[in-house]
Order: C-alpha cells, then structure tokens, then sequence
C-alpha cells in the first residue's frame, strides 16, 4: 500500500495535489511520501516482533539526508556500502552502533572511518578484506566486530544483474570454505567473529529462495557453534520484492517473510538483522513528468517526456516495468491508445516504455512513474548535461524540496579548466 491516491479526480502525495507540487518545483521530480516509508518501516519491524532484532535500511536504494532521518528517528539502522554513505548515515544523528557495513571493496580508508567514527559490524566478503581490517584494527589498538558473509550458491531466482548468492557472482565467500575462513579470522586479534552474513538477491518474489539459503545458515551456525566459534548474530540480508506491475501478483508480504525467518531459525537464539531497502523505499516514490511532445512515428505514437534515462535508469539497464499514470484522472469508459514513452536524451535506449496504453495526452499534462521511490535518483546522472532533478518529501498536508535543482551554472561550475589551457 502506499499514498498516492487520486482524489477528485487528481492525483494527490498524501494531502497534496501534484499539479500544486509540480508548479512549484517544475518537472521532472522525484516525489516520496513520508507515510509509506514509515508505513514500510513498521511492516517490516512488525514481522520480526518476538525475535531479538534490528531492521537496517539499505541505504543503497535511497540515500537523501531526510528519507535517512524519517528512518533514523523510527529506530532503523543503516545498510552502508561505502565511505560515502556511512558519512551520510552519521550525518542523518544515525549511532554508529546501528550502521552495518557492506560491500566487497572496503578500502583501508573507510575501515579506518568506519572504526573511528563507530560501527556495528563489517560484513566481511573476502580474505583479503579479512587481513586488511585486522591490520586497521590492530593499527588503532582496536577489535572490529566482523560477520563474514557466505554465498550459499542459491538461484534468487530474479533478473541476473540483481542476483548474488550464485556460486558466480562476486560476493561472499563459499559456504563451503567457511569452516577454513571462519577459523583464519577467529586467529586475527583484531577481530571478533560475531556471526554469519548472506544476501541472494534483490527484488525476490518468493520465499523459496530465502528458505534455502537461510537453512544453509542454520547447519552452518550449528557447524560453526560446534567448532567453538560464539555465532550470535545472524545479518539475512534484504531483497524482498515490490509489485512494480499493479496487474501482476504481489511479492509475499514482511509478515510472511517474517514468519519463515522464525520458522528457519528462531530456535537459534542468534539476534536477526535484515536489510530491506527497495521494499521500504521503492512504492514510497513516483517520478513527475511533464509531456513536451506527441509525436506520430510511422506505425506508432511517442509521448516524449521531460524525463530521461539519466533521471530514471532502472528501464533502460534491466528492461524494468513501471506503471505510468495520468496526473489527472481519465474520464470512465475513455479510450485508450498505446505510446512508447520516451525521454529527450540521444539514445534509443532512452525508452521507459513500449506501446503502453494511456487515455490521449497532449504536450503540458503530467503523468507519474510509480514505484521510482528505489533505485531511481541514487542512480541517476547528469549525461546530456542534464542537471539532477530535486526530490520532494510530502507529509500529510506540508512538502518540502530536500534536494534542489541545480542551475546550469552550479553544474558547469563544478569543473574546473586549468590555467594552462
């Protein structure tokens, strides 16, 4: 669910008509509501209700300062992946103690940020991370506190450029060299082997999947425990799915997911951190578009917004589906026709979609791109100097822009021409 509902026929965030938001910001936008992220949040805290537990938002999905507080003030803790974001998360008032941090490529420089400035843990990836952390660690007269991450070589069953729990895929180590690698760090004085970390894939649309890995998990702490290691956290990951398609059907819900999660491993007294993300932030978002042009092609209609892919690239990287809506509500009983929907920047693969059917639109009307909440401005660039596009937090009747629109100038200003030129 989310709160993005027309009302009078308008296309409201919450309380909040578009068009009023759009004629204050101009188009394109990116536009979040505050109640489905807290909404989200509390699903997901919920389903693990009786578990020692911590819920920890993966930043990578949307990283603004002010979605970082909405969660930071609901008592999440942070999924970080770089040195980037772990300053973000500090700068949110997230404790160190409820940042995890991630990732295969940790340098020296963010471990040495990462200990300094306060962390949960590292989810260790590799041997070599493994080495390098000790010698931070013992660098600052310190002891990290490390899960080590195993690939449990399940098929996630989802698109191939999101899955990572293949024997093929570059993250964790093989869970069947754990026993080896587990033993090597318990040796390391630097570090403190406080459990077991796995992830499979992002945007899962079953639990099967999960169940499979997390069973592995289970030997594997029972293993681990008998060969005299204290295993007494357990990170699962995230990754569960959101219905980017209204017609298909939904990915299982927290609760289910939770249920399975006590199911597999709720006799394993191990305190449970998950790492959702997309789920949280995904559905809490939409993209505002303006029409610039219809345009009649020779077997088809092209309805050229003044989005792009460098605002949005989930399409034109992994084929992905959003729904496309009118702002303003179609008549019933309106007929409809197909457009590809397309964006100004000199590429083909600047397509959000083909031959989808809307009611006739003309150049001026706003359409929405939902569930854009995720995945959609972290990733966006400035290709075609194109400036980035702000983002808007709506809560309840009040919104406000929490990253602006560059100007052209604060975008070519960035570079610098050397006096020798």
């Amino acid at each position: 669910m989310d709160y993005f509902l027309y009302q009078i026929g308008i296309l409201h965030a919450e309380d909040v008509a578009i068009p009023e938001i759009a004629a204050q910001v101009g188009t394109p936008f990116y536009l979040y509501s505050a109640a489905t992220l807290r909404r989200h949040f509390r699903l997901f805290d919920e389903a693990l209700e009786g578990m020692d537990h911590l819920v920890c938002y993966a930043m990578k999905a949307n990283s603004n300062q002010a979605v970082l507080k909405l969660m930071a003030d609901m008592g999440a803790g942070m999924d970080v992946v770089s040195g980037g974001e772990y300053a973000r998360a500090k700068a949110a008032g997230v404790p160190g103690e409820r940042i995890v941090f991630s990732g295969v490529g940790k340098t020296r420089q963010e471990m040495h940020m990462a200990l300094s400035g306060g962390i949960r843990q590292f989810n260790v990836e590799s041997e070599p991370e493994m080495i390098a952390l000790n010698e931070v660690a013992l660098s600052l007269d310190m002891v990290a506190p490390i899960t080590i991450r195993v690939n449990p070589d399940v098929d996630a069953k989802t698109h191939a450029k999101i899955a990572t729990g293949k024997s093929e895929n570059k993250f964790g180590i093989p869970i069947s060299r754990a026993s080896t690698v587990y033993a090597q760090a318990a040796a390391m004085k630097g570090l403190d082997v406080i459990g077991i970390d796995v992830h499979i894939g992002s945007q899962l649309t079953q639990l099967e999947p999960y169940r499979a890995a997390y069973e592995k998990v289970a030997d594997l702490t029972k293993q681990l425990r008998a060969e005299g290691h204290n295993i007494r956290r357990l990170d699962l990951g995230g990754g569960l799915g959101i219905p980017y398609e209204r017609s298909n059907d939904a990915p299982p819900l927290p609760m289910e997911y939770g249920q399975m999660v006590k199911e597999v491993l709720g006799d394993l007294d191990c305190e449970i951190e998950i790492e959702p993300g997309r789920l949280i932030a995904g559905n809490a978002g939409i993209l505002v578009a303006e029409v610039i042009y219809v345009k009649q092609g020779e077997d088809r209609q092209f309805l050229i917004v003044d989005a792009a892919m460098n605002d949005l690239i989930r399409p034109a990287m992994y084929e992905a589906h959003h729904d496309i809506l009118p702002v303003v509500e179609a008549e019933a009983g309106m007929e409809q026709s197909p457009y590809d929907i397309v964006g100004p920047v000199c590429e083909s693969g600047d397509t959000f979609a083909k031959q989808r059917n809307l009611t006739p639109q003309q150049a001026g009307d706003l359409v929405a791109f939902r569930s854009a909440g995720a995945y959609g401005a972290v990733m966006a660039s400035e290709y075609n100097s194109r400036p980035m596009i702000p983002e808007v937090l709506v809560d309840g009747h009040q919104f406000a822009v929490i990253r602006p629109r560059p100007t052209l100038e604060d975008m070519i200003n960035r570079d610098t021409i050397p006096e020798w030129l």
